[in-house]
Parts: structure tokens; C-alpha cells; sequence
């Protein structure tokens, strides 16, 4: 009810300014403020009409404004005309440009209001809220699997593709996501960044380093529903079944 009410008042206070550059435009004294009401009143109303008037002649996809097919535009070109100055790492949009310099800087600006917990964009912090939430948005055409973003489902796909885009160079191993081929690389070496504060033992993988936690603290996630018997790993879960199932490891 209350964002009826807010669109309601923008679109009156729109229709109000688009009044007034009408009458401006009568008596010949339009100026540069009133035409950029115009232009948003034009682009905002293509929200309501679902007018899309910019097309991209590569994939086909259309946008409500030239500004957003620009953009796009450079997904197919490789364009990337923003570089952070610390790290020379380039982006394709300046507002990501933004985002990302605040992993140098430390600056967390939007919280989560469940958690507290902070993030250097609204976009990560919206799809951080999902976590708690439960919403998953993006579903498989092919299994219909559901996942929280558009990158975790792109991924996914290829598992029913098959595609393994990221390859090593040294010994030609494909993989279906760049943080796979990361990890794999330190196998050849022999990085192991993720230490025990414990025991400082070191591991490739983040996820390697937390299920070493564990025997630290005693924690056993995995619960068995036929015998209540927990256990540190999902893998020793999946053996331990079998002593129900009568099904044999080799």
C-alpha cells in the first residue's frame, strides 16, 4: 500500500514538471533543467509500458535507455575503460570501479540490518540478505534447481553443459569456475594461504582450513537420521549410510 502510494507521488510530481516544461516550451524559455525532467519522465514511464527502444545487435537484448545498452555493449567487446589506480585491475562500469576500491579501503558502507554485518555494494549487501531470507530468484531451465544468484546458476549450467572454460596452463586441467582453477594452481605451487591458528596448519582451500577447525572444536555437523551419530564431514556422512543401506565402498 505505502509504495502505491509512493509511485502515485512521483508520478504526480512528474506529470507536475512535465506541465511545466510544456509551458516553458510555449513561451520559448525552456531550459537545461526542464529537459532533463522531460527525459526522465520519458525513460521513467518506459517502466510502465515496457518499452525497450534500444536494441544490441550482438545478442539482441534491449534496454530502456542508450546509457544501459552502453554498457552492455562492452560485455561483448571486452571494453573495461575504468582501472583502479592501486591495483590496475580495469571494470566496465564506473560504479563498480567505485565498489571495488573499497576493498583498499576497508569502507563498508551498507549493513545488513538482520546481522549487522557490512559490504562496499548494495548489490552484494541484496544478495547477502538472501542468506536470511531464503529468496532464490534464479532457477535452472533444466533441472530446476534453485540458486540466490545469477552467477552461482551460471555456473551450475554448466554442469549440464558440460563447459569448462578455465583451463590450467600447466598441465591443461579444465574446471567451470575461475576460484576452482585458483585453488587447483596452488597445487603446482605449492601456496597453502589458509593457515590454523591453532596448530598452524596450513591448507589450500579455504573450505579445507574449516572443516580442520573442526577437530579442534569439536564440531559434527552432519547429523545421520537413522542413528543420531554425527560426524565433522559430509563424506564420512555418505560412508557411514552405507552401514544401513548394506551397500559396499570400494
Amino acid at each position: 500500500f505505502e509504495s502505491e502510494i509512493s509511485l502515485q507521488s512521483f508520478c504526480i510530481y512528474i506529470f507536475q514538471e512535465f506541465k511545466l516544461t510544456t509551458d516553458l516550451k510555449k513561451t520559448n524559455y525552456l531550459n537545461t533543467d526542464a529537459v532533463t525532467v522531460h527525459s526522465d519522465l520519458k525513460v521513467h514511464t518506459r517502466t510502465h509500458t515496457g518499452e525497450r527502444p534500444f536494441t544490441c545487435e550482438v545478442c539482441g537484448k534491449s534496454f530502456t535507455q542508450s546509457s544501459d545498452l552502453k554498457v552492455h555493449t562492452r560485455t561483448h567487446t571486452g571494453e573495461r575503460p575504468f582501472t583502479c589506480k592501486v591495483c590496475e585491475k580495469s571494470f566496465s562500469q564506473s560504479c563498480k570501479i567505485k565498489a571495488h576500491m573499497r576493498t583498499h579501503t576497508g569502507e563498508r558502507p551498507y549493513s545488513c540490518e538482520v546481522c549487522g554485518k557490512g559490504f562496499p555494494s548494495i548489490s552484494e549487501l541484496k544478495i547477502h540478505i538472501r542468506t536470511h531470507t531464503g529468496e532464490k530468484p534464479f532457477s535452472c531451465k533444466i533441472c530446476e534447481k534453485l540458486f540466490s544468484t545469477s552467477s552461482d546458476l551460471k555456473i551450475h549450467t554448466r554442469t549440464h553443459t558440460g563447459e569448462r572454460p578455465f583451463s590450467c596452463d600447466i598441465c591443461k586441467k579444465a574446471f567451470i569456475q575461475a576460484r576452482s582453477l585458483t585453488s587447483h594452481m596452488r597445487t603446482h605451487t605449492g601456496e597453502r594461504p589458509y593457515f590454523c591458528e591453532v596448530c598452524e596448519k596450513t591448507f589450500i582451500k579455504s573450505s579445507h582450513l574449516k572443516v580442520h577447525m573442526r577437530t579442534h572444536t569439536g564440531e559434527r555437523p552432519f547429523c545421520c537420521e537413522l542413528c543420531i551419530k554425527s560426524f565433522p564431514t559430509s563424506s564420512e556422512l555418505k560412508v557411514h549410510m552405507k552401514t544401513h543401506t548394506g551397500e559396499r565402498s570400494f
